[in-house]
């Protein structure tokens, strides 16, 4: 499925940063979805819900550094904000799906881009 061009400047509104995992939570009645607690630096910490919970276990996620996107408009997923969104790359079907993260050590709140 191909996505229509975007603007550099459309690029620009997006506030990707690196941020560590600290805490992964299950959530009640959700198959897919983990709550997590990130590190974001000088954004401070920060709630998401991922669908991930299939693909990795809490072992594997807590220390993580991770790609955010943190100026994703927030909402509410089995009662709990989300405020923002993890990257991953993902098979057509899901099959597979894996976290985007730092080739090299990098300070949590670095900009990316």
């Amino acid at each position: 499925m191909n996505k229509e061009n975007v603007n550099f400047s459309d690029w620009e509104k997006l506030d990707l940063r690196v941020a560590e995992i600290k805490n992964v939570e299950e959530i009640k009645g959700a198959d897919k979805l983990y709550k997590l607690t990130l590190d974001v630096g000088e954004l401070g910490e920060r709630t998401i819900c991922a669908g991930i919970k299939q693909y990795y276990s809490k072992d594997e996620l807590i220390g993580k550094k991770i790609i955010y996107f943190s100026n994703l408009k927030p909402r509410i997923l089995k009662g709990i904000e989300s405020q923002g969104m993890l990257l991953a790359a993902s098979t057509e079907g899901h099959e597979r799906v894996v976290l985007i993260s730092p080739e090299k050590d990098i300070e949590v709140g670095s900009r990316i881009g």
